[in-house]
């Protein structure tokens, strides 16, 4: 896990901790957390600040929002398969806590602050930014506005027309790494549009994207 996390702990029981649930010991990784969350929220901040300078602060703090919400957090901690190394609880456990998004999130964050503390900011934004990468590379100022999903329900109530069906129709991969893949129907278009994504979410936004695209209205990508 360390290597896919790119960084190596000189202290190993920040590790530990980062990865213990309030479930499994009084001494977990709350405390880590907020302070990854806060380094988080910094380093995402003066990334989109350099990235975009005509943005304003609006922009900037919707742009902000979108990386760092839970959704996000927990599409990268599956990709390092961090639900595996998780300490649960017997009652986490049984219940699949290790999959749950918010428990990954918040490990993630834990983590983010148990390299700090390990290495230093700069080790810490390094991390940061190589793991937000992708997600940078593909905002765009468009991206404040408001999301497929609700622009073409609005733009259908505003036909009188049907509101959008959505369907999961197939699920891909690992539990620790799925990819989902939507079906969306609308009246006012002969086919459906599909989508897919980490998460039904992600994939439900591809397919009113696609929607959108199809019925010409402006302004389609999220």
């Amino acid at each position: 896990m360390q290597r896919r996390l790119g960084h190596q702990f000189a202290d190993s029981e920040l590790l530990t901790l980062a990865l213990t649930h309030r479930s499994f010991a009084g001494r977990n990784n709350e405390r880590l957390e907020f302070l990854g969350d806060a380094i988080l929220n910094f380093v995402a901040g003066e990334a989109l600040y350099a990235r975009f300078p005509q943005a304003r602060e609006g922009q900037l703090s919707r742009l902000r929002a979108r990386l760092v919400k839970g959704e996000t957090l927990a599409v990268l901690a599956r990709g390092f398969e961090l639900g595996e190394y998780l300490r649960l609880g017997s009652g986490e456990l049984k219940s699949g806590g290790f999959r749950r998004e918010s428990i990954l999130a918040d490990a993630l964050e834990a983590l983010i602050g148990a390299i700090y503390l390990d290495a230093g900011m700069d080790v810490a934004r390094a991390r940061v930014l190589d793991w937000l990468e992708g997600e940078l590379q593909g905002l765009t100022l468009v991206d404040t506005n408001k999301d497929p999903k609700t622009r073409l329900q609005e733009f259908l109530q505003s036909r009188g027309s049907e509101l959008p069906a959505y369907s999961v129709v197939d699920i891909q991969g690992d539990p620790h790494c799925r990819t989902f893949f939507v079906e969306c129907t609308i009246t006012l278009l002969n086919e459906k549009t599909c989508g897919q994504g980490a998460s039904r979410r992600i994939a439900e936004q591809v397919a009113a994207a696609a929607a959108l695209s199809a019925l010409g209205v402006e302004n389609s990508h999220e």
